[in-house]
């Protein structure tokens, strides 16, 4: 299996293959249910990003304030260089378990197969923890975390729905596309979906 998990395949990987790449979902599967959370307006993080076109296909729709972070330098100065002409997207080497952003500082964070890729390494629980640490310290208080990943509920809630976090988890699910145009990042993902847990922050949960 791929070292998702680890910095050094993804620096090989997108040295060897510039082209762009998305895991998952492209904006088109993934709009109906991003548009009631993200407005044109906000300031977005895509954690993650990678070499994938989802900011630049949201960018034609209007979004024009997202900040773009990965932890592989090489696909970052690939992406500053792609999308020079574009003012509010912005691409920036980083890592998502220790941000240099301030607090509260984004209405909506997007990770599409970030934390899948950080659960496939060593020490992923902590990993994991980290992360959505950090992203619950940058969104604003009643910012929204909106997660792309094949895990299952039963696998993913246990990380998501922490009390120290405070987010009403909303699980939502979207047809894989046809086969052959994305990736999974694991081989036994059986699934016909893809889950889309929206984390909104300062909403106490509510009795079905």
């Amino acid at each position: 299996m791929a070292q998702y998990g680890k910095s050094e395949y993804w620096e090989e990987r997108y040295t060897r293959d510039p082209e762009p790449f998305d895991w998952y979902q492209r904006w088109a599967g993934l709009k109906e249910t991003f548009t009631e959370f993200a407005q044109p307006s906000h300031a977005i993080l895509m954690l993650g990003c990678g070499n994938s076109r989802l900011s630049e296909e949201m960018y034609e729709e209007g979004y024009h304030s997202i900040t773009n972070i990965d932890l592989c330098m090489t696909v970052i100065k690939a992406m500053q260089e792609k999308y020079r002409d574009k003012p509010g997207l912005t691409y920036k080497q980083m890592d998502g378990r220790s941000m240099e952003l301030p607090d509260a500082n984004f209405n909506v964070v997007i990770d599409k197969a970030c934390l899948d890729s950080i659960l496939c390494g060593e020490g992923s629980t902590h990993n994991a923890q980290k992360l959505l640490t950090e992203v619950a310290r940058v969104l604003q208080p009643n910012g929204v975390y909106i997660a792309v990943s094949h895990g299952q509920p039963s696998y993913r809630l246990t990380y998501l729905q922490r009390p120290e976090f405070g987010w009403n988890v909303k699980t939502y699910t979207v047809q894989k596309p046809m086969m052959g145009m994305t990736a999974s990042l694991s081989a036994d993902d059986k699934d016909s979906v893809h889950y889309i847990y929206v984390c909104v922050k300062g909403e106490v949960a509510k009795d079905s």
